[in-house]
């Protein structure tokens, strides 16, 4: 009776210590799966965009230089404002030009009375000849005579015709309507003796060219995707471009392709491309950088993903995708340009996937997850999300 009194309270503490040790061997209960956002991708269209450096030229550009050698007496024009076609813009001492004129048309004075003289001694010879007064070798001189003379009155006037449009080119004129750029050449300085002195440049830049090029790579892999149908390529001057300022601001004219050409620069491995701008108020310069998007066609069955679902590492692109399962995937995509903020994705996703939008620090490949709908955050709002796949309201 004693030893089974005793025996009790060691039963107690053994059923106490196996309990305990049960509890150590359950640990915690597991944690719930991460909540996470995402979105139901289906294939669509996009346009097939491109985003390149290119330079700004004058749509049209010309040099102004003195024709005929001379002193420059005087600019006419202000620099840097836009002049007409014809306009006036620098003087070049006519003097000696006119000097010039005055002997040409003085040595035409003298070539036509010689071949006044010459004719009627010919037409005398000719009314002779056939009564037998003058010999054969008298007729044939006259008639060289005069036929040399009539030359020389030909030769003459060209001369005179090129004095005067020498004197003409004294007053250098604008060739085209544009801006006309700084003064090459000051005042009192011979020009145009020998070659043709640039005086100044007048720009038309109304409209703007920006030139760019693209990587044969780039433009074989278009053509294949053409090829393929996966890409419709766009007319030449239908091709839109949307230039960016160096401040980062968009460029409130669109421009339009006009010219690709035919060959490939051997020194760069690229094509050459020009789209025209317009330039109304003149906020553009020539010579500047800017960045352009250039819209080449359109892309077909291709998938819009928001940036931040597209991650990067050693082996590429990819997004995480849950499953039927709810399972999460890892998948590798391959990306070409941006749309709007979206990723445009060409292969690596199917119809109907899943692809994890926010929430995509707190899953894992193969770990469960919840998904629920993720909605784009609206203008002005918080860029943290109140829950998984919902955006916060702006205050």
């Amino acid at each position: 009776m004693k030893s089974s009194l005793l025996s009790t309270p060691f039963l107690c503490l053994s059923l106490l210590a196996l309990a305990a040790c049960k509890g150590k061997e359950q640990g915690p209960p597991p944690m719930p799966p991460p909540e996470v956002g995402v979105i139901e991708v289906q294939p669509q269209n996009s346009p097939l965009t491109r985003d390149l450096v290119g330079r700004l030229s004058p749509y049209r550009s010309a040099d102004v230089r003195a024709r005929v050698p001379g002193v420059l007496l005087k600019r006419t024009y202000d620099e840097g404002t836009n002049v007409k076609k014809g306009q006036l813009l620098f003087q070049i001492d006519p003097a000696p030009l006119k000097a010039v004129l005055a002997a040409s048309s003085a040595a035409l004075g003298q070539a036509q009375a010689t071949y006044t003289n010459d004719k009627i001694t010919a037409q005398r010879v000719r009314e002779l000849a056939p009564k037998g007064y003058v010999s054969k070798s008298d007729l044939d001189n006259a008639l060289a005579a005069e036929r040399n003379s009539a030359a020389a009155v030909q030769a003459a006037k060209a001369n005179v015709q090129s004095a005067r449009i020498n004197l003409g080119y004294a007053n250098v004129t604008s060739p085209i309507d544009g801006r006309a750029g700084q003064q090459q050449v000051t005042e009192g300085a011979l020009v145009g003796n020998g070659e043709a002195t640039l005086l100044t440049t007048v720009d038309q830049i109304d409209s703007l060219y920006v030139n760019f090029t693209m990587s044969v790579a780039a433009l074989e892999q278009m053509r294949s995707a053409q090829n393929a149908g996966n890409v419709t390529l766009a007319d030449t001057n239908k091709a839109s471009v949307q230039v960016t300022l160096p401040d980062g601001s968009a460029y409130g004219e669109p421009g339009v392709l006009d010219f690709s050409d035919t060959t490939v620069n051997p020194a760069t491995g690229s094509v050459n491309l020009r789209a025209t701008i317009p330039n109304p108020k003149h906020s553009l310069l020539p010579g500047m950088y800017v960045t352009l998007k250039a819209n080449l066609g359109q892309q077909h069955k291709v998938f819009l993903i928001p940036q931040q679902a597209v991650q990067r590492d050693t082996v590429g692109a990819y997004v995480m995708t849950v499953g039927a399962d709810s399972k999460v995937k890892r998948k590798d995509v391959t990306t070409t340009d941006m749309n709007g903020g979206n990723w445009v994705i060409t292969d690596g996703l199917a119809s109907g996937d899943q692809v994890v939008v926010s929430g995509i620090q707190n899953v894992k490949d193969g770990a469960p997850a919840k998904a629920s709908p993720w909605h784009a955050a609206p203008a002005g709002a918080a860029s943290a999300a109140t829950a998984p796949g919902t955006a916060p309201s702006g205050k």
